[in-house]
């Protein structure tokens, strides 16, 4: 199978078996900002913390960011691991931000502000694309290790194994549209969770499992579904 029919055709099968997701773990645009951030080698329910530290300091605004000292926003970031360097990265994006009057409105496309967003101190291509998705609402597929794991498994992953070339696979596969990029992120990392896991996936109960050379070599056999 074409892998961008192949690409289509997981959406519509994930969709179908798990429904609408409607996610992204954030608030308004600061929080989901500061949450790509703080949740960086570290799991959601820290970056949580930290940010209801930040809350509970009426911390939850760049110029609020730029007005803290970075040894005591470290403080209240520290729930999130990495918490010195997780304060330095906040005030480099509250520069920057400062730099567009405290707001993402106006960007031109996503392709530039990814490009912006890449030049500020501790954003990396997955960080970029959850703001310019998620906060921006503009079309950037966000690629991440649930991601990589099922296109692996699957095998349509791309040559040169690098960010930017599994983001090709789907965004030339799919419209430019942001939220059916939002919706296909949550639906393969909902399905990465629950069945496509790193060790010992569900490959029996999968309804990817004939698309899937991985699956079909792990499978007991024809029609057989684990529990």
């Amino acid at each position: 199978m074409d892998r961008a029919v192949l690409i289509r055709e997981v959406y519509d099968r994930l969709l179908a078996h798990l429904g609408p997701q409607g996610w992204w773990p954030g608030d308004g645009p600061f929080e989901t900002i500061a949450g790509a951030i703080l949740t960086q080698n570290a799991a959601w329910a820290n970056a949580e913390k930290a940010l209801a530290n930040l809350r509970a300091a009426e911390a939850m605004s760049w110029p609020a960011i730029r007005a803290l000292p970075e040894e005591e926003l470290a403080l209240l970031v520290r729930p999130s691991g990495y918490f010195n360097a997780k304060a330095r990265k906040l005030k480099a994006f509250a520069d920057y931000m400062a730099g567009r009057g405290d707001t993402l409105d106006g960007t031109s496309g996503a392709k530039e502000l990814r490009a912006e967003l890449l030049a500020v101190h501790g954003i990396g291509p997955e960080t970029a694309d959850d703001i310019v998705l998620y906060a921006a609402g503009l079309a950037s597929f966000v690629i991440d290790t649930y991601t990589q794991r099922i296109v692996d498994r699957l095998g349509i992953a791309p040559e040169r194994r690098s960010y930017d070339a599994y983001q090709a696979l789907f965004e030339d596969a799919l419209p430019a549209d942001a939220p059916g990029y939002n919706e296909y992120h949550a639906l393969l990392d909902a399905h990465a969770k629950a069945v496509c896991t790193k060790r010992e996936p569900r490959c029996g109960a999968c309804v990817l499992l004939d698309l899937c050379p991985t699956g079909a070599a792990r499978s007991p056999g024809p029609g057989t579904r684990s529990p």
